[in-house]
């Protein structure tokens, strides 16, 4: 032992041994850590609220990693930038430097700073390295620093930044991953695997497009039915052999008919669907339509719609949410132009609702109040203020609930309706052909529903004589004494003089409108045309009171005739109902139905016209009317379009002002002379011609008014549509749907053209890249 160890001399020894007392530890059991939760949808944007990525559990950090990879870096555009002190000099964010280092520059709008993705991904690759010199930036700096300092930052082929971004270019790149490399693969399984994820996406893609369930209640192999999705696969293996080869001779652990996997290459169709939209949207001008209403399982939703080139929920989650999707898609809130809602309290209030909180922040984001809903209010709150009325649509409300009430008695208003078809045939009173004489059912209305009044109205008049066939049977056939006295109440006020003229009266006001209500609800109609139809119903309503009563009063009278009602001669004295006559004014029949009904109810109809549509006399929508290229540009006024731009601060600078006045005398005399602008008929047709001729680059200021015109909302009949979609995605059948589930099918059935504009392989690549897969392309 001497050999190896040198023996220590007696002095080096100490004098007395040294006892060494460790104290007792104890140990309990060794913490666990807690990682978050992954959620891809939830993963926040903005950088300085990041966790770090080894928060997250080492099984979920790829997934995150690819995730922030595929959607980019973080990089808010159109927004005021705020300026800092720094030195004797005031400096801020230069947009511009997103171009130059837009692959992995972001910036975070909370703390004003800018960050690195590729840094912030690949920390705990690299992290080991610090101290050589070079700059690494995991952690956000102010942006007032020089441009140089990003240059430093990415600094040589060997440096961290290009350390992380080589890394990142790895981990997207499946095929240089260990497991990937060990597991060889022939020509042909990689062909085969090809053919058989194509064959996967076709059938989702088609029912997607289609708006239909993918699983089955028994998706076992013994099952007749096994759902949509493996139905629709089993008839393409069918009646192809190569996808039939190919699809028997997968391993069972890739089959590519698992739910996850579903659901991955629905969440790829749609992100990439709603990446094409914002591609098209570019750093355009936008407006919204907010609205909400409840599904199939009564869970409150909320549907934004960009518009650009329910009732009960709290204002601020609402606005949290709008932030929430702006940041979630790199919208800026100063993008913003239009906002149009239905009119709730909490939408439009003056002082808290959503409008004032989206105007507090952006100035330009006007609001217009939708059309086709105001003019909803106004036919409802003309039934609620007269009396007549009023009690004329109760009484038709329970006439609908009555003859509809069972199966039996539409069997019945339906044969009858058919005998006296057959009759009027027979004795020529109508025509045969093809499409005629359809069966009418009844329809009942809703002060919610757009034209639903009219409607009903409509099939009442239709259905006027089986209906009473029907109420008579139902009196005869009546189970108790108040079920027969009802049906004979219903009877006796359908046969009045007052019933069948309040009823033609209001079909006539309520046709009127009609036509409105349903040019409002068009998706491509502008406010120009909007607030022309608007004047030209209040022209035909003011028509009918001067010159309406004599032609009114005699189909009114020919109606009654045919129905065996009894016609009421216009100088008797009306006989009052349901007040003592002592206390009521005696008045002529003429006076009542004239004056205190045909006039009063269309009066009322335009002071609620007039009440309703007051942004049609505002200043911001007369302004926007001067852009009208209908009879020549007749309401072109340059003094008008100039104080239209300066409600825009924002894009007209005062320079930009002095420019408009010369260029807008220059658009229009160019206009007016060219004949291929004297046939348009709205703001939209003259959008598409001058980009068309290519003028809009000649007048860019003026296609810019143009465009902030087009961009102000007209109607929210886009989002009822979107709610129309809800319906027919979760249904009854399928009303379990979780939230992230139901936005995905949303998207790619309302934009399905879009969709279809996706290929096939955009789709697959997206599949393969966000997540180890076992087989490669």
């Amino acid at each position: 032992m001497e050999r190896y160890f040198k023996r220590k001399s007696s002095s080096e020894q100490p004098s007395s041994p040294q006892i060494h007392v460790e104290k007792e530890v104890k140990l309990g059991p060794p913490t666990k850590k807690i990682f978050l939760e992954c959620d891809l949808e939830r993963l926040p944007d903005d950088p300085c609220l990041r966790p770090k990525i080894s928060d997250y559990h080492p099984s979920d950090r790829d997934e995150v990693k690819r995730y922030y990879l595929q959607k980019g870096p973080y990089q808010p555009k159109g927004i005021n930038f705020p300026k800092r002190q720094f030195g004797d000099t005031i400096r801020k964010f230069n947009p511009d430097w997103y171009l130059k280092y837009g692959n992995w520059l972001e910036y975070s709008q909370k703390e004003d700073a800018t960050y690195c993705l590729y840094c912030y991904l690949m920390r705990s690759h690299v992290e080991e390295h610090k101290g050589s010199g070079d700059v690494f930036i995991t952690e956000g700096f102010p942006n007032w620093k020089k441009n140089e300092r990003f240059q430093v930052h990415v600094g040589g082929p060997n440096s961290f930044h290009n350390q992380a971004w080589r890394n990142c270019q790895s981990l997207m790149k499946q095929k240089k991953h260990i497991e990937v490399a060990m597991c060889k693969q022939s020509d042909q399984t990689k062909k085969e695997y090809q053919i058989h994820l194509t064959v996967i996406v076709d059938c989702i893609r088609f029912l997607l497009c289609q708006g239909l369930a993918f699983r089955g209640n028994d998706e076992s192999m013994s099952s007749s039915n096994k759902g949509n999705f493996l139905e629709l696969l089993d008839f393409l293996a069918k009646h192809n052999e190569v996808i039939h080869k190919v699809i028997k001779n997968a391993r069972g652990n890739l089959k590519l008919i698992a739910p996850t996997i579903q659901k991955d290459i629905v969440r790829y169709a749609a992100s990439e669907t709603t990446k094409a939209i914002l591609d098209d949207l570019g750093d355009n001008l936008f407006a919204i339509l907010i609205d909400e209403s409840r599904d199939i399982s009564v869970k409150e939703k909320m549907v934004v719609v960009l518009r650009y080139v329910n009732k009960n929920t709290n204002v601020l989650s609402l606005k949290m949410a709008l932030d929430s999707l702006f940041s979630k898609y790199g919208l800026s809130l100063s993008r913003l132009r239009g906002q149009g809602y239905d009119g709730a309290s909490n939408m439009q209030g003056e002082f808290n609702g959503l409008k004032s909180l989206i105007l507090k922040e952006n100035c330009s984001a006007f609001y217009i109040h939708c059309f086709a809903h105001q003019l909803q209010l106004a036919l409802v709150t003309v039934a609620k203020k007269h009396v007549g009325v009023a009690l004329f649509f109760n009484l038709v409300a329970n006439i609908s609930n009555v003859v509809g009430a069972s199966c039996k008695r539409r069997d019945i208003l339906r044969e009858s309706q058919i005998a006296k078809v057959k009759e009027a045939l027979q004795k020529g009173e109508i025509s045969s052909g093809h499409g005629l004489n359809q069966e009418t059912k009844i329809k009942k209305a809703g002060d919610t529903r757009w034209s639903s009044h009219y409607d009903t109205l409509l099939s009442l008049l239709s259905l006027f004589p089986s209906m009473i066939d029907v109420l008579e049977i139902v009196e005869e056939d009546g189970m108790s004494l108040a079920q027969k006295g009802e049906e004979c109440a219903l009877l006796n006020s359908m046969q009045t003089f007052e019933f069948v003229f309040t009823l033609h009266l209001m079909k006539n006001i309520l046709g009127t409108t009609h036509e409105l209500s349903q040019a409002l609800q068009r998706s491509d109609q502008d406010i120009v045309n909007a607030m022309k139809l608007v004047s030209v119903s209040k022209q035909r309503l003011q028509a009918m009171r001067d010159d309406g009563w004599s032609s009114l009063l005699n189909n009114v009278s020919s109606f009654c005739e045919n129905h065996n009602i009894v016609v009421l001669n216009m100088n008797d004295t009306f006989q009052t109902q349901g007040r003592s006559r002592h206390r009521v004014e005696q008045v002529s029949n003429l006076h009542h139905f004239q004056v205190e009904l045909f006039f009063q109810v269309i009066d009322q109809q335009l002071q609620e016209l007039n009440n309703c549509f007051t942004e049609a006399n505002t200043e911001l929508l007369l302004c926007v009317a001067c852009l009208n290229p209908r009879d020549s540009f007749s309401t072109f006024d340059k003094e008008k379009l100039i104080r239209f731009a300066q409600f825009y601060s924002s894009e007209f600078s005062p320079v930009e002002l002095l420019a408009l006045d010369n260029q807008l005398e220059n658009y229009f005399i160019d206009v007016c002379f060219d004949s291929a602008f004297s046939k348009l008929e709205g703001i939209g047709d003259l959008s598409m011609k001058l980009v068309e001729t290519r003028k809009h680059v000649v007048y860019p200021l003026a296609y810019l008014l143009l465009e902030l015109a087009l961009i102000l909302p007209v109607a929210t009949a886009s989002v009822e549509r979107a709610f129309s979609t809800v319906n027919i995605i979760k249904n009854r059948m399928c009303n379990r749907m979780g939230d992230e589930w139901l936005n995905d099918c949303l998207v790619t059935y309302k934009e399905r053209e879009v969709f279809d504009s996706i290929e096939n392989e955009q789709i697959i690549q997206c599949f393969q890249t966000m997540k180890t897969r076992r087989e490669q392309l």
